[in-house]
């Protein structure tokens, strides 16, 4: 009995010193951090339907829909709502009130964000709504409907213990960033610099999700992500204490609503259905469900 005994205690105590483990990886998984892998509650205000003021376009991937392309990673532009399961944000509410301006449906569908265009030129979407910065490289291979003037920034600690205002000041640190975007793409080139001029590379961890970004900096593996403004403003806004907006604003570019290059038909469409939600004032009260500032307005 007393051999048995033993025994059970240590099996006990191997059990229990498996709980603790697995506790402490999950907490380690999480970053202790309740914003930075996930959104606040999206705000819940709702708009009129419009009558429909704009002929669609004559060609649509799906009859009767406005199929919109979008990485649904990117919040407040972009994100699904874990409580509904439902795709939410700023993008999300201007694909809404667009197709309705048309008399169509608006069908959102997800992929990643370094395949959205690709995808747009295969013909599964329509158009892309996803925080798309129009640049000159795209400009060359794709229409555009701008409809939101952002640039870029970084997140980084409370207090910005490091000193990081500029890409500048990046040289020699782990910086966070989603894959295909112009951050990307600006930080390979500022990367570059930093070497000409003696000092270290950036060392960039990029990731397929801006969430996933997010989250390296909630559990310090990073000194900075770098990404869009509203996206930097929002996840300062909703983690109080945690992070700050390191610097200011740089290469201010708008987004834009992308259109097959050619595609005339809908380029008109998307173009005449916005200059009608300007007009009639749900433009401006998305600004106001989202808490953008109006200086971020395409006039």
């Amino acid at each position: 009995m007393l051999v048995n005994s033993h025994r059970y205690n240590l099996w006990r105590l191997l059990a229990a010193l498996l709980c603790m483990l697995l506790l402490a990886a999950a907490m380690s998984a999480c970053g202790g951090n309740p914003g930075g892998g996930s959104a606040a509650n999206p705000p819940t205000t709702t708009f009129p339907k419009p009558a429909a003021t704009v002929a669609p376009p004559s060609s649509l991937v799906a009859s009767g829909n406005l199929t919109v392309g979008t990485d649904p990673s990117y919040i407040p532009m972009e994100y699904i709502d874990t409580a509904t399961n439902k795709f939410v944000g700023f993008d999300i509410d201007l694909s809404d009130v667009l197709a309705q301006h048309m008399g169509l449906n608006s069908a959102v569908k997800r992929t990643g964000f370094d395949t959205l265009l690709d995808d747009l030129s295969n013909k599964r979407f329509d158009v892309v709504i996803s925080a798309v910065t129009i640049n000159d490289a795209r400009k060359a291979k794709f229409d555009f409907v701008p409809y939101f003037r952002a640039g870029e920034s970084l997140l980084v600690q409370k207090g910005n213990p490091l000193k990081l205002k500029a890409v500048t000041d990046l040289c020699g640190h782990k910086v966070g960033v989603q894959t295909g975007t112009v951050e990307n793409t600006d930080l390979v080139a500022a990367s570059k610099t930093c070497q000409q001029n003696g000092k270290p590379a950036i060392d960039q961890t990029v990731l397929q999700s801006q969430t996933d970004v997010i989250q390296l900096l909630a559990n310090r593996r990073v000194d900075a992500t770098f990404q869009d403004s509203p996206v930097t403003d929002y996840y300062n806004k909703v983690n109080p204490g945690q992070f700050e907006v390191g610097g200011t604003l740089t290469n201010a570019a708008p987004y834009g609503i992308v259109v097959r290059k050619g595609d005339t038909n809908t380029l008109q469409a998307v173009d005449a259905a916005f200059k009608a939600v300007q007009k009639d004032g749900t433009y401006n009260k998305l600004f106001e469900k989202w808490s953008f500032s109006p200086e971020q307005k395409i006039s």
